[in-house]
């Protein structure tokens, strides 16, 4: 009989000392940095953006895409050692892919919502923008509140997905509102008079004023809301986002981010290269 007890001891003891076994070895097989694992052992950043949204992100005539964000992914890029892929798609696809895995970040003029952040990590912000109309229209332009679109007879576009499209649908419920895929069909709506105004971040709508010169477009001086954009990533990665957030600080303290603002909003010769 003890000698039964023994061996019926030493069988448990053997059970649990396995079952542990098999569940440290699971433990050191999940990455604490599953992203940023992916990225080195790839070798390549790829980072989503709409490519549509200047000067952020945006394509040229050749298919390049450059723009403030592209050279800040290209900072990222170099900064881990590896090369970048930037890939374009529709803003609204965004956020999808990067959940399933076919993006590592997006940088296209994301703002840091409370919303969007239940689901992502954000680190940021890297630039300030907020809600602008670009209309052909005096009053709209002149505009310093939403009473001069909030009106049944008013047609808005706005990109889809975006913080554009819910603040016409809070703010200005009564206006008619369509959505866009991309920036130009929204521009070239507002210039064929199929819509009143567009509403967008602020910088956007500068931009078009300036690309489309003989068009008569107009926009508000300054944007009529306080909107930070930041780089969205995966939620399971803090690793990542600590990294990200060191090396923003870091670029912010060198001057390296002043300069790249300065290239892209103070200097308009990359006008020319856009279609």
């Amino acid at each position: 009989m003890k000698n039964t007890r023994i061996l019926i001891v030493l069988l448990l003891t053997l059970t649990i000392f396995i079952g542990c076994a098999h569940t440290t070895s699971n433990v050191s097989k999940a990455s604490a940095s599953p992203v940023l694992d992916r990225i080195l052992q790839r070798g390549e950043l790829i980072v989503g953006t709409a490519g549509s949204m200047p000067p952020l992100n945006m394509t040229t005539k050749e298919g390049e895409v450059i723009g403030f964000e592209a050279d800040f992914a290209g900072i990222i890029a170099g900064a881990m050692g590896v090369t970048l892929r930037v890939e374009t798609m529709p803003f609204s696809d965004l956020l999808p892919a990067m959940k399933a895995g076919n993006i590592d970040m997006i940088m296209s003029g994301m703002t840091m919502t409370p919303r969007r952040n239940l689901t992502v990590a954000f680190v940021g912000p890297y630039f300030i923008s907020g809600k602008g109309f670009l209309t052909k229209i005096k009053t709209i332009a002149d505009a310093t509140s939403t009473s001069a679109i909030n009106s049944p007879g008013t047609r808005l576009i706005a990109l889809e997905g975006s913080t554009s499209q819910t603040f016409v649908e809070t703010l200005a419920p009564k206006a008619t509102l369509l959505t866009a895929k991309g920036y130009d069909e929204a521009v070239e709506m507002v210039i064929q008079g199929q819509v009143h105004a567009m509403v967008a971040d602020h910088p956007i709508c500068m931009v078009s004023v300036l690309r489309y010169p003989e068009e008569k477009l107009m926009t508000m001086i300054s944007p009529l809301t306080y909107e930070p954009i930041g780089i969205a990533l995966p939620a399971n990665d803090l690793h990542l986002v600590n990294w990200l957030e060191n090396l923003l600080k870091s670029i912010k303290g060198n001057g390296r981010l002043k300069d790249l603002q300065e290239r892209w909003f103070e200097d308009a010769s990359w006008l020319k290269k856009l279609p």
